[in-house]
């Protein structure tokens, strides 16, 4: 299903077109010709220290496995394009703990920020590693809308702009982090689970595992106040919609199953729509299912004045964040390049 925002909810409705923020074009320098990825030998949950900060960011190890992807046609508020349920193979990996915060993105989208903390715990800083990074000019208003901040999932940016945190963090770390495939966005949420939620396929639970339309008070909270799942991955239901590295394609379940397609993920070739999974603050229990789709829509830009529209920024998708993950067996230095170094689909709003 494509997810169009309620305007009446949202809070980024409320402003004027007079207080919009405009938005600033990337600085487009190139990405830097990737080192040799660190080799892994232990499988192990990590946490990622961020140089020259006192951010932190856990990594949960993700076990390999085989799973069906999709629902049964009798789970209650299935969609049709959850189906036909079919068999994935997931390689081992490591997914965030919990959804980026807005500590750690403000880092990559603000030089300045960068700098100051750096200066703060200069240990291990080294701002030369992320110069030549290509990251979005800060924005004028709290892309957060009052809502929150330190400790609360960063939202409103696109999927192009979460890639290039994504290259931000390997500039950073040396270590190839990218957003999840659809595939392994679900096999993780599910956690050896077959039913509708990770916990079970009781609703009345779901206050327990997530920040949804019932308990939000109409705003996202602060990563991990709720129960995590089985494998120790908060907010996997609700809080924020989280980016994966698909299009949405509402029928790409049954080209799979007939052979049509074989590729593990759906390859991003225009700007609308792209996947984003886990259901939201502002949304109904069955949207927080573990096989609910939804596709990102032109509605979450509908107040950007701009033509062509940000790259970098939704402003109407406080409904929406990222999580990143880590592959145990890293790409090659020309993979890395390739991934990171997209361009930007322009959004001229039509």
């Amino acid at each position: 299903m494509i997810r169009t925002p309620m305007f009446a909810r949202k809070l980024l409705f409320s402003l004027s077109l007079a207080h919009t923020v405009a938005f600033c074009v990337a600085q487009t320098k190139p990405t830097p010709a990737p080192s040799a990825a660190p080799v892994v030998t232990d499988h192990k949950s990590y946490t990622q220290a961020i140089s020259g900060s006192n951010q932190v960011y856990p990594m949960v190890a993700i076990p390999g496995g085989e799973f069906m992807m999709g629902s049964p046609a009798t789970e209650k508020g299935r969609k049709a394009d959850e189906g036909p349920q079919h068999k994935v193979k997931i390689e081992p990996f490591w997914m965030g703990q919990y959804e980026v915060t807005w500590d750690i993105y403000d880092l990559f989208t603000t030089k300045n920020i960068e700098k100051e903390m750096a200066a703060r715990y200069p240990e291990g800083a080294d701002l030369s590693k992320t110069d030549a990074s290509t990251r979005p000019s800060p924005s004028y208003v709290d892309m957060s809308f009052g809502m929150g901040r330190s400790g609360y999932p960063a939202i409103n940016m696109t999927q192009y702009a979460a890639i290039k945190f994504c290259a931000w963090l390997y500039d950073k770390t040396g270590i190839f982090y990218r957003l999840p495939t659809e595939a392994e966005w679900e096999y993780a949420c599910r956690a050896n689970t077959k039913t509708p939620y990770s916990f079970g396929a009781d609703p009345k639970l779901l206050s327990q595992y997530a920040v949804y339309k019932v308990n939000s008070d109409g705003g996202y909270k602060k990563i991990g106040t709720k129960k995590p799942n089985p494998w120790g991955l908060h907010d996997m239901h609700g809080n924020v919609m989280e980016w994966t590295k698909d299009q949405y394609i509402p029928n790409y379940y049954a080209q799979k199953a007939s052979g049509k397609v074989n590729e593990p993920f759906a390859p991003t070739t225009k700007l609308y729509p792209n996947s984003v999974r886990g259901g939201s603050w502002d949304d109904d229990a069955l949207l927080l299912r573990s096989a609910a789709r939804v596709g990102s829509d032109p509605a979450w830009k509908v107040i950007d004045p701009q033509s062509p529209k940000s790259d970098w920024w939704m402003t109407s998708a406080s409904f929406c964040g990222f999580r990143i993950v880590r592959p145990v067996t890293p790409p090659s230095p020309e993979e890395i390049r390739a991934y990171y170094d997209i361009k930007p689909i322009k959004d001229f709003g039509f």
